[in-house]
């Protein structure tokens, strides 16, 4: 079971560190970890995708509540959010598997952002399944190198009518 954290921390120095710590310290698991600034400079949005059983879900949640220099903690489910990965991978390609990496990028939605006589930068923004996707298909050639973000998440709009 997979769950997603939103967890509103104050920006400053050490935070990340006191939040990995945590994790550590009691063993959980962290599958993906993504910190940015919000709108207010003074606050950064950590986003963590751990895994476990039920009782550990719960239990991250309250031992993120207590930490000082967080602000708050919002939780979801996988499929009650909109998620997004970024990842720049580096492939060696030749005249013959060109084209196929090409139409996979097309078929993918995935953008050649750099290109010299004999590799290719791909950029892809989607959700990590797809992103995996694309990695596997482009096994058979040559990969070079993989930069891959954490998973960024935000629960899905609801309309509510005044």
């Amino acid at each position: 079971m997979k769950k997603i954290y939103s967890v509103l921390v104050e920006n400053r120095s050490g935070v990340l560190c006191k939040v990995s710590g945590l994790f550590s310290r009691r063993s959980f698991n962290i599958d993906s970890l993504a910190v940015g600034e919000t709108d207010d400079p003074k606050v950064s949005c950590m986003t963590i995708v751990s895994s476990g059983d039920e009782r550990t879900l719960e239990q991250i949640e309250k031992q993120l509540n207590k930490k000082i220099d967080i602000i708050k903690v919002k939780t979801f489910e996988e499929t009650a959010s909109i998620s997004r990965e970024l990842m720049l991978i580096k492939v060696k390609y030749n005249r013959n598997n060109r084209r196929d990496i090409m139409e996979t990028c097309e078929i993918l939605k995935a953008d050649i952002v750099d290109m010299s006589k004999n590799q290719m930068i791909i950029q892809i923004c989607d959700i990590p399944e797809k992103i995996t996707l694309l990695i596997n298909m482009l096994q058979s050639i040559s990969i070079i190198e993989v930069a891959r973000t954490g998973t960024l998440a935000l629960p899905k709009c609801i309309d509510t009518e005044a």
